[in-house]
C-alpha cells in the first residue's frame, strides 16, 4: 500500500497589520460644568487630577480637546460610560470616536 500524504498545508500570514487605534474627542458646552469634566476624565479616562484639570482647561479654550487613543472597543465603551453618566447628571456633553489619522 502507498503511503497516505497529508493534504493540509501550512499557510503563513504576511499581512498582519497593528489594530486600528480611535482617538475619542470631548467637546465644550454651556451647560457642562468643569468640575464634572474633570470627574469624567479621572474616573472613566483615568487621567490624574492635574492632567484633567489641564484637558478640562484645553477644551474650556479651544471647545474640545482628545481625551485618549484606544482600540475601538475600549474607545466606544469609555464614551458611552462618559455619556450615561453625563445623562444622568442631567448634562449634555458630548464625546466621540474618529480613526486616528496614520
Amino acid at each position: 500500500m502507498a503511503k497516505e500524504q497529508s493534504a493540509t498545508r501550512e499557510r503563513q500570514r504576511t499581512d498582519l497589520r497593528e489594530p486600528r487605534r480611535y482617538k475619542v474627542t470631548i467637546y465644550n458646552d454651556d451647560f457642562t460644568t468643569m468640575e464634572f469634566v474633570v470627574k469624567i476624565l479621572v474616573e472613566v479616562f483615568l487621567k490624574s487630577e492635574a492632567e484633567a484639570e489641564a484637558l478640562m482647561l484645553q477644551v474650556h479654550h479651544s471647545d474640545k480637546a482628545v481625551v485618549g487613543i484606544y482600540s475601538y472597543d475600549v474607545a466606544t465603551s469609555k464614551v458611552r460610560k462618559a455619556t450615561n453618566m453625563a445623562r444622568e447628571a442631567g448634562f449634555p456633553l458630548r464625546l466621540t470616536v474618529e480613526p486616528e489619522e496614520d
